[in-house]
């Protein structure tokens, strides 16, 4: 039997410590991985580096005097359906993967990491864009953090030099608190602590409590409470 994830949907608000447990992850030694996991050799599919290819080319069309095709002065979408246009993407790269690899999640596990607030629809709306394929395999990993620890981790992360960085990328106060302030992670979860129904697809779901911050500090902390928390998901996923 297969001991490892097929699909593991990393959700939380921005700078939760998502981007850091796929680090920690990638610096496990297989077995250990596999051990204490369930995650084997695995592809990342991150919208992130998406949305900042986005961000460039309407950067360089404004060089060149031509109009931003995705985005305004101030970095927002000019369409709300642009949101449903990421995860259309990584319903294609997942698509792209498995169509080239024979048998592939006997050899991969797929991490895919995205945020979602209210604002633009929410997990909610990125959950009815997701191929029904890509639920039926998945176990979401939530990563709750506050707002406030958010916006704390959003601001010690940043790296001007480096803002296409996966772990050194962030967002004004203004976007932040905008886009991302309020979520609908808990009215999803509020009839069920076990599982999330989505378009008739029972899918499980485990809760990683980051409030201080043990994805930054790494260590034993990491360690054990991502451990417990990708068993009780683990437990929860048919086999």
């Amino acid at each position: 039997m297969n001991n490892t994830f097929d699909i593991l949907l990393l959700l939380a608000r921005p700078a939760a410590g998502k981007s850091e447990i796929i680090d920690h992850l990638d610096n496990t030694p297989l077995d250990e991985r596999i051990e204490r996991y369930h995650i084997g050799n695995f592809d990342v599919i991150d919208d992130f580096p998406m949305l900042w290819t986005w961000f460039e080319e309407d950067d360089i069309l404004m060089k060149m005097g031509h109009p931003r095709l995705h985005t305004d002065k101030n970095g927002f979408f000019k369409w709300d359906y642009l949101w449903d246009v990421l995860i259309e993407r990584i319903n294609l790269e997942y698509k792209k993967k498995t169509a080239a690899t024979v048998d592939y999640h006997h050899h991969k596990t797929t991490l895919i990491e995205f945020a979602r607030g209210t604002e633009h629809g929410g997990f909610s709306k990125a959950f009815d864009t997701l191929d029904k394929e890509i639920l039926i395999k998945s176990g979401i990993l939530y990563i709750n953090v506050s707002w406030q620890e958010s916006q704390r981790k959003n601001k010690a992360r940043y790296n001007p030099d480096r803002p296409y960085s996966i772990l050194e990328h962030g967002l004004t106060d203004e976007k932040l608190r905008v886009l991302y302030r309020h979520v609908d992670w808990d009215v999803l979860t509020r009839e069920n602590d076990f599982y999330i129904n989505i378009k008739e697809v029972s899918v499980p779901y485990s809760v990683f409590y980051n409030e201080d911050d043990v994805t930054t500090k790494r260590g034993i902390k990491l360690t054990t409470r991502l451990e417990e928390s990708l068993d009780r998901l683990w437990n929860l996923c048919p086999k």
